[in-house]
């Protein structure tokens, strides 16, 4: 049986692999690190976040009181060496997830030198943090499909294609890159006894919870919700949209291989199905047809900071070796997302609303 027929008959995201287990988490009060630290409790993990704050308001986090599930919640930020090593020496962690980033193309046009040092020496900081703490078993460390460098080629991109960017946030994604290359080719693939390192590559992640600036659910559903009309700048984009558990659930399960053996260190991607490469426009469209209500949007002319026109990932080498693939298609995801917000709108519980969908997509992975 060749490596790949193992990878796909035993691997799925495995709770009994992260019940009781120690897991680092960094930018866990984000939109990402929110969906993933709930995940996480709900299969008995014993998480230490770290964030510098919770960045958006109202947020995922406090909606869905992901604190009260927190082994550790610490205050720092990724760019200060000193708080970093010293929490993660003290949470003791098996696997550590750094999600930490200044997530924003734009901001990153208005504040490169923050996004440089968040996305970079955080990186930085993280990995070292890890070499002089013993007990880690895995590191995951999570970039953007935005780390490659994209010239317009018409093709998804493969793992081993260059990395860069026209733009500060994706030049950072891309040099966060090769800081794990070196890291990884320098510390960590010749120490057969130290941690393994594996990094994942995914973007255009939707769901519910989400209110960050600059997006476009984000944007669209903070219209609706206060019945206003949005801008949408660039409708002809076309991008890889995915709900948010898949590549979450892809960096579960590259942890876990990485537990079990280091010949999955490297970078991976994890993005949706060719036919779930819609354009913006089309997505602004089918979350129209969805919402129970005024939804109005328009063209904004601009103008604009430089955008790719075409952004997809060949996610080959995640399906065959490590069995993954998204449990919901783009319909399902845009349904689960619209019915987030409807019952934010409703006054529902949050936290029992996300955990709910959690529990969904989970029974499909499982």
């Amino acid at each position: 049986m060749g490596v790949g027929e193992r990878a796909m008959e035993d691997m799925a995201v495995d709770p009994s692999f992260w019940r009781d287990r120690r897991v680092f988490v960094t930018g866990h009060t984000g939109f990402k690190g929110t969906w993933l630290s709930l995940w996480l409790e709900t299969m008995g993990a014993r998480v230490t976040g770290l964030a510098s704050a919770v960045p958006t308001e109202p947020s995922l986090y406090e909606l869905a009181r992901v604190g009260d599930g927190l082994i550790a919640n610490v205050r720092a930020d990724v760019r200060d060496w000193e708080a970093v090593s010293s929490a993660l020496a003290a949470a003791e962690p098996e696997v550590v997830i750094h999600m930490a980033a200044q997530p924003f193309v734009r901001r990153s046009f208005r504040d490169p030198r923050g996004t440089y040092e968040t996305n970079v020496m955080g990186t930085v900081n993280v990995l070292e943090a890890v070499r002089s703490t013993a007990g880690v078993l895995a590191v995951v460390n999570v970039t953007s499909d935005k780390c490659y460098d994209n010239r317009e080629q018409g093709r998804p991109f493969v793992e081993n294609d260059p990395k860069g960017g026209h733009d500060p946030y994706s030049s950072s994604k891309g040099c966060s890159e090769l800081v794990v290359d070196a890291y990884l080719r320098s510390f960590f693939d010749p120490d057969p006894e130290g941690p393994r390192l594996g990094s994942g590559r995914a973007g255009n992640v939707i769901g519910g919870g989400d209110w960050g600036e600059d997006r476009l659910i984000s944007d669209v559903m903070r219209a609706a919700l206060h019945g206003e009309s949005i801008s949408i700048r660039n409708p002809e984009a076309v991008r890889p949209w995915q709900h948010v558990l898949g590549p979450l659930s892809g960096y579960l399960e590259l942890a876990q291989a990485l537990a079990r053996s280091p010949e999955y260190q490297g970078g991976w991607n994890f993005g949706p199905p060719s036919e779930d490469l819609r354009s913006v426009r089309w997505i602004a469209e089918r979350v129209r047809e969805r919402w129970d209500g005024e939804l109005q949007w328009e063209v904004d002319p601009g103008p604009h900071p430089h955008e790719t026109q075409y952004l997809a990932l060949d996610s080959t080498k995640a399906r065959e070796r490590l069995g993954w693939e998204p449990a919901w298609d783009l319909g399902e995801t845009l349904d689960s997302t619209v019915a987030w917000y409807a019952a934010l709108r409703e006054g529902s519980d949050m936290r029992e609303t996300t955990l709910a969908q959690i529990a969904s997509y989970a029974a499909v992975r499982r």
